[in-house]
């Protein structure tokens, strides 16, 4: 009977899984629309620029000069994103590489399709830069909280902080695009570069406020199954402190599990214990400050 409750628990976990995929999905979108309508709306009429290969893919398509109905740098933007959503395939894991494939395509299709002012919506550059860059960034920050992306230079950022030490995304990123807003600057005119960077900032800080970057959580567990630390030692690769405890309530020998995690972290945790032991109990908090040897992730 135990078994069969067990199941029960199991599969209603699943469950609930499946719809909050689904609905992480539907954000991803809405994120996508967000962050391509503040840029067609309000960037792209003013001849101002993204960062990452969105810029890039603005730039290309500001130097051929082809006269389309559409706007081309979404498509750029997808060929630009193919060999890194292979990166991300093969060394990201599969949720992440389909919420990014599914970001990119949206992103695509929206950058499209949603039509662009033949006269700015508002004539003052600051003002269209900071209501471009609110909406982008909401749009990205919220696309990252459901656990997607948008591909680019966090793909590739990410890799690189794997392989070389002391290396990071956020660094990278920095580094690309001032690239970009230097020949933004040699090819355009220099307020452009200015303005571009302007409203950069603005999206970045949007981006921090919707999405809060590595959110680190302490997580302590009560399980009667000690094997349930190497679930956090083997699948989620962070260290574990455990100690043995005696249940108040039940006066039976428990195990008392203890970690750190970031915020996107703890689901796979949840799903995971689900499978080892689903009467866990489990105490997820939020710390402010984490001092030590701590892995800082994307």
């Amino acid at each position: 009977m135990e078994k069969i409750w067990t199941k029960i628990k199991v599969f209603d976990f699943y469950m609930t899984m499946k719809k909050t995929t689904l609905k992480e999905y539907g954000i991803i979108l809405a994120g996508s629309f967000l962050f391509c309508a503040g840029l067609n709306w309000f960037i792209v009429p003013m001849g101002l620029y993204n960062g990452g290969t969105v810029g890039i893919s603005q730039i290309i398509r500001s130097l051929l000069q082809l006269n389309t109905s559409f706007d081309i740098a979404g498509i750029l933007n997808f060929i630009l994103n193919i060999p890194l959503l292979f990166l991300a395939y093969f060394h990201f894991g599969r949720s992440l590489f389909l919420k990014t494939f599914f970001s990119i395509v949206t992103q695509t299709i929206l950058f499209t399709f949603i039509p662009i002012p033949t006269q700015p919506i508002i004539q003052e550059y600051a003002v269209s830069c900071l209501m471009g860059g609110i909406l982008a960034g909401v749009g990205v920050g919220i696309t990252l909280k459901a656990g997607g992306s948008g591909g680019g230079l966090d793909i590739l950022g990410l890799y690189f902080t794997q392989k070389i030490k002391d290396f990071g995304v956020g660094r990278f990123t920095l580094i690309i695009n001032g690239m970009i807003y230097c020949a933004c600057a040699i090819l355009f005119e220099l307020p452009v570069a200015i303005y571009s960077v302007l409203y950069s900032m603005v999206y970045s800080m949007a981006v921090d406020k919707t999405h809060l970057q590595n959110i680190n959580t302490s997580v302590m567990i009560f399980t009667k199954k000690k094997d349930v630390y190497e679930v956090i030692l083997k699948e989620l690769h962070r260290g574990v402190t455990y100690w043995k405890g005696i249940g108040g309530y039940t006066d039976t020998d428990t195990y008392v599990i203890y970690t750190v995690l970031s915020k996107y972290e703890v689901r796979t945790l949840q799903q995971k214990l689900y499978e080892q032991d689903p009467d866990a109990f489990v105490v997820v908090t939020e710390q402010d400050q984490i001092l030590g040897n701590y892995e800082v992730r994307l």
